[in-house]
């Protein structure tokens, strides 16, 4: 803990000196242009990956970067409320959904059952990417685990997208133009990222 400590000083004393004039100028408010839903995993560090200041973008992260089907509900929606905040009072002009490799929460897919035991509401979380399993199920070049990793986690990416045109007025803001979605896959190890072309069906790199 002592290294974060040090690093609140740092900042106090380094960064925010060096921006004050823009932390001012958020102090009464937030504009962001884009909802950057990612993992939680700690590699990924959004606003390093697009080199993006405070205020820029509105994150929601949890594991494997899933988007909830919509529906209302009397639970605590913590995912589903941050999109909707994000659309209907932020008024977010992007968004990105952002995968990454070597995902634990994708690799969870292919965990055999007591291998799940002691983490139950995630088994249950990823319920929302059963969708995506059945698919990397159905090609016939899955053999090799490596390859299965890379295709679970890009084919995860799409579905999530998919999922976000449930939210109310999302399909009719992209068709008008006034939205933009787009699905991201970061490989760690190289620092690159690839971007989802809906026309041609894959990630190609940015």
């Amino acid at each position: 803990m002592e290294e974060l400590f040090n690093g609140v000083k740092a900042f106090n004393a380094e960064d925010y000196q060096d921006n004050k004039t823009l932390f001012r100028d958020l102090s009464r408010r937030q504009n962001p242009h884009t909802l950057f839903i990612g993992c939680s995993d700690s590699r990924v560090i959004p606003t390093l990956i697009t080199k993006t200041m405070p205020g820029d973008l509105f994150v929601v992260r949890n594991i494997a970067n899933l988007v909830p089907y919509y529906r209302q509900s009397g639970e605590y929606l913590s995912t589903t409320s941050a999109i909707e905040y994000a659309l209907n009072i932020l008024k977010v002009e992007n968004i990105i959904i952002c995968g990454h490799s070597n995902c634990g929460g994708c690799r969870a897919l292919w965990m055999k059952e007591e291998e799940l035991e002691s983490i139950p509401h995630t088994r249950h979380w990823l319920n929302l990417a059963f969708k995506v399993k059945d698919t990397v199920l159905r090609r016939q070049d899955m053999d090799d685990d490596i390859k299965r990793e890379r295709i679970t986690e890009q084919i995860n990416i799409v579905q999530q997208m998919n999922h976000l045109v449930t939210y109310p007025g999302v399909k009719e803001r992209y068709r008008q133009g006034k939205l933009n979605i787009y699905g991201w896959y970061y490989i760690i190890g190289t620092g690159e990222v690839f971007n989802y072309s809906r026309d041609r069906q894959v990630f190609e790199k940015i």
